[in-house]
């Protein structure tokens, strides 16, 4: 069956869309932070709301489940994984420095898309490729940043960009099925990984929710993060890896903006420069069908 939807600006929008979403997540989850809430809570309270969402059309397809059962049980895996580590990661670093090491995947995405799904490797991938990565690294290079080490919130932000282009390509080999199925999936990974977490590190207290924090809460579930799934998904679902993964990139400049816009942050030159390249690399791969 085909992937591909009749109006190919449809699934590049969504992409669109669900970078900039990612971009100022960082955001909800340092208020709630700051009003006690940490991480590894936040992620379970925030995916447990969001859950109940398409837990009935998700029920009423249970049976349907057993159906490439393997792939569903990855993309838990592998969405659980990437989501709690880049909430971990955002919560304790610099949100440009964690968007840098996150947004190596494309690289990861093209070439698990080549081995795995067999999509093809052009010139233009090549060159969008080359664009955003030199974007991103003119955005968000710091001094010394390789001289530093990798802390951990480091490691948390580099396997959580891996996790995420391997979730694309899960995503990818599904194909076209009823889009609770993929959501669902994904989000019961994040609450059960949440979860693990909370046992290991024996973080057991369940934190004090004011009135504030609930509301975050609920409205970070829904509809913030699942209309920016939702929207991911669909564009992962209908684009080439090669191309969705350079769009989400608009991530890194959402990201920087925001960080910007609401912590009084400044933009250089060269950081607006490097994000203009993004929007370039974004615009040659997806110029022509490949």
């Amino acid at each position: 069956m085909s992937t591909q939807p009749s109006n190919q600006l449809n699934p590049v929008f969504a992409c669109i869309i669900s970078a900039c979403s990612w971009g100022v997540l960082w955001y909800p989850l340092r208020l709630l932070q700051k009003n006690g809430v940490d991480g590894l809570w936040a992620t379970l309270l925030i995916y447990s709301v969001a859950i109940f969402t398409v837990f009935k059309p998700c029920w009423q397809k249970r049976h349907s489940f057993s159906e490439n059962y393997w792939l569903y049980f990855l993309l838990a895996l592998t969405s659980g994984w990437t989501n709690l580590a880049f909430i971990l990661a955002m919560l304790s670093s610099e949100v440009v420095r964690v968007l840098l090491l996150f947004y190596l995947s494309p690289i990861w995405a093209i070439i698990m898309a080549r081995i795995i799904l067999h999509e093809k490797f052009t010139l233009s991938t090549l060159l969008s490729l080359i664009i955003a990565i030199t974007g991103a690294l003119l955005m968000l290079w710091q001094d010394g940043l390789l001289q530093q080490g990798l802390s951990t919130s480091d490691i948390y932000a580099l396997s959580s960009g891996f996790a995420f282009a391997l979730t694309n390509i899960v995503v990818r080999k599904l194909g076209v099925i009823h889009w609770s199925k993929k959501i669902g999936a994904a989000w019961l990974g994040v609450v059960v990984i949440s979860i693990s977490g909370i046992i290991i590190t024996q973080n057991m207290n369940f934190p004090e929710i004011n009135q504030y924090s609930l509301l975050l809460i609920i409205f970070t579930a829904f509809p913030f993060m699942f209309v920016m799934t939702w929207m991911a998904q669909y564009g992962v679902t209908h684009l080439p890896i090669r191309i969705s993964s350079i769009i989400f990139l608009l991530e890194i400049l959402a990201g920087a903006l925001s960080a910007v816009w609401l912590t009084n942050e400044v933009i250089h030159e060269r950081e607006l420069i490097g994000g203009i390249f993004i929007v370039i690399a974004g615009i040659v791969s997806v110029w022509k069908k490949q």
